[in-house]
């Protein structure tokens, strides 16, 4: 009995082990071994250079379903009530919670400033439909965001997408080649360095985390990010995109035409969307054009491409 259980196992496992295009790197899943855990909110009020407030770390997170702490109100247009404060009747995060006032995000969401109104509106009802789901069964705030699209109104899902797509681009993110890279913890799916501060080799694969850990953990939405990609990476991008014509439909300099920018945006996020491609996870209207491309791709060329494109200017 015991061979026989060993033997299924060995059947079994191939089966079990990711594809080989999998991106591990850009869903930063916590472990016990790697998770890092969130500052608690003790009382302590914090400020930034310019900004409101003073506010908690429970205030700016908008712990309880209260309205986040908004710390450049001058930064951006009046806020309709599902992206300043969600409903927490309905249990609907306020969207400034994930993606900020000013469309920011973090890695593990999404930067979402400046894209095409009619474009958002469709992802959001891509979520509500079924359309659009991750392919990474433990990544927690996709299915949320699955939850929150079925909660919302239509006229709310126009509100938002006509709010952030009102929006400049924001801050970039700094691509820096590299062959090493600090050892990391996950924190709810953003990389954070360990506190050793020892170093370890890049291998195929991209590390994007706070250019300033600690006004990341304070939301700040000015802060940006590093994107650390292995040493040839963004030449082999540039070549990648020119031969899969990616400038057809994402426009000149990627910053978007028929299909949205990408330019100057996470690599994380844009590699979770390859691999949601390429393993069906989305299947909306747009997917069909973005399957055969990336039928194929590894691994590597996910990198390649993502660290190509989050080098690029976004204007």
């Amino acid at each position: 009995m015991k061979m026989t259980l060993i033997l299924l196992l060995g059947l079994l496992a191939p089966a079990m082990a990711a594809p080989p295009s999998y991106p591990d790197w850009a869903y930063a899943v916590p472990t016990p071994q790697n998770e890092a855990i969130a500052p608690k909110d003790d009382g302590t009020k914090f400020t930034l250079p310019g900004a409101a407030g003073p506010f908690t770390r429970g205030q700016t997170a908008g712990a309880g379903h209260t309205p986040p702490a908004d710390w450049y109100p001058g930064d951006h247009p009046s806020m309709p009530k599902i992206i300043a404060a969600g409903d927490a009747a309905r249990g609907i995060t306020a969207c400034t919670g994930c993606h900020y006032p000013n469309g920011k995000g973090r890695p593990q969401n999404a930067n979402i400033a400046g894209l095409n109104a009619d474009y958002l509106a469709r992802q959001l009802r891509e979520f509500k439909s079924g359309a659009r789901r991750s392919a990474e069964p433990r990544k927690k705030n996709a299915q949320q965001m699955v939850d929150f699209a079925k909660a919302m109104t239509e006229a709310e899902i126009a509100e938002a997408a006509a709010y952030y797509a009102s929006l400049p681009p924001t801050v970039p993110i700094k691509v820096v080649q590299t062959a090493t890279v600090p050892q990391m913890r996950s924190q709810e799916g953003m990389w954070l360095p360990h506190e050793s501060g020892a170093h370890e080799p890049i291998d195929m694969r991209i590390i994007e985390t706070p250019a300033d850990v600690d006004r990341e953990q304070l939301r700040d939405p000015h802060a940006g990010f590093i994107a650390y990609v292995p040493r040839g990476t963004l030449a082999k991008g540039k070549r990648m995109a020119t031969k899969l014509g990616c400038a057809g439909c994402h426009g000149e300099g990627l910053k978007g035409a028929d299909a949205p920018g990408i330019a100057g945006r996470s690599p994380s996020y844009l590699a979770r969307q390859l691999y949601d491609f390429q393993q069906g996870a989305r299947h909306g209207e747009m997917a069909a054009a973005m399957q055969p491309i990336v039928a194929r791709l590894s691994a590597a060329d996910i990198v390649n491409l993502t660290a190509y494109a989050a080098s690029l200017p976004v204007k």
